[in-house]
């Protein structure tokens, strides 16, 4: 009797589960589509994918290089620490405290490497500077993504009808950040084609002045730039990943006991 009741509630959970799982399916199409649109919607330009890998501690420690003393010193990363910093990427307090760290707290004294990854500049001085406060970048990649990262750091030219900054970017027109990697990259001037929405399509650039970098040298430190942003953004997901993978053998094994487990219970009621 008992065998014949389960069998009979049998289709009725497959129907359940069926239904949850064309759920689940929708959800990630939708969330996926409205993504790609506002991603189109800010930019038309097609993003360059980079060779992302946040285990290599090399790019990693080439990255922190360029980040330090490039980009902080008009935006911060305070959602993280120097000490975490020194701890994933391999090197010592001394390493991080000696070339790694040039700001001072409020007395004046050196910052220690357990503090924040902030800078000096303060909020109303970056927004006279640059009309708007220049934004934490610890979460840039969660927020834009490694492409746009890589894509909009090799996008700048020249425009001389943006008064002070003197450059824009192809893939966040008007941004009020200057080419602050301009002197590695070099000065370049857009090439523009044919006319879409009575606005010219940039199709290229020419290079004005030549950088002390060569494209390959370039393109290899924009990729060491985004690797530690990405890095900064998700500090565990190596850990993760590591865990993970043990989390998924011990479910395997689990699912195989549990099969066995079934056939022995079952074994009686099926005859």
């Amino acid at each position: 009797m008992s065998a014949t009741i389960e069998r009979t509630k049998m289709p009725h959970t497959v129907r359940t589960m069926t239904k949850f799982l064309r759920m689940c399916l929708v959800l990630i199409v939708a969330t996926s589509t409205i993504a790609g649109a506002a991603t189109a919607a800010e930019s038309s330009v097609a993003l360059e994918v980079p060779q992302i890998d946040t285990s290599n501690k090399k790019s990693l420690q080439r990255g922190a290089q360029v980040f330090v003393n490039h980009c902080m010193g008009c935006h911060t990363a305070d959602y993280h620490r120097y000490s975490r910093m020194a701890a994933d990427l391999g090197l010592s307090d001394e390493d991080v405290q000696n070339n790694f760290i040039f700001t001072t707290d409020e007395s004046g004294e050196r910052t220690k490497v357990g503090s924040l990854m902030a800078n000096a500049m303060t909020t109303d001085y970056g927004r006279q500077a640059f009309g708007v406060v220049p934004p934490n970048l610890a979460l840039t990649a969660r927020s834009r993504g490694a492409d746009w990262i890589y894509t909009y750091m090799k996008s700048f030219y020249l425009d001389e009808g943006r008064g002070g900054v003197g450059v824009n970017n192809t893939v966040y027109p008007g941004a009020a950040m200057p080419h602050v990697l301009w002197e590695y990259q070099g000065w370049r001037k857009p090439i523009y084609g044919e006319e879409a929405h009575k606005t010219s399509v940039i199709t290229g650039f020419e290079q004005v002045t030549e950088g002390s970098m060569t494209p390959k040298e370039y393109d290899n430190m924009i990729t060491d730039l985004t690797n530690f942003m990405s890095y900064l953004a998700d500090p565990i997901k190596e850990q993760r990943h590591r865990i993970g993978r043990w989390v998924m053998l011990f479910l395997f094994g689990m699912a195989i006991l549990t099969w066995f487990l079934k056939q022995e219970y079952w074994k009686d009621i099926k005859k």
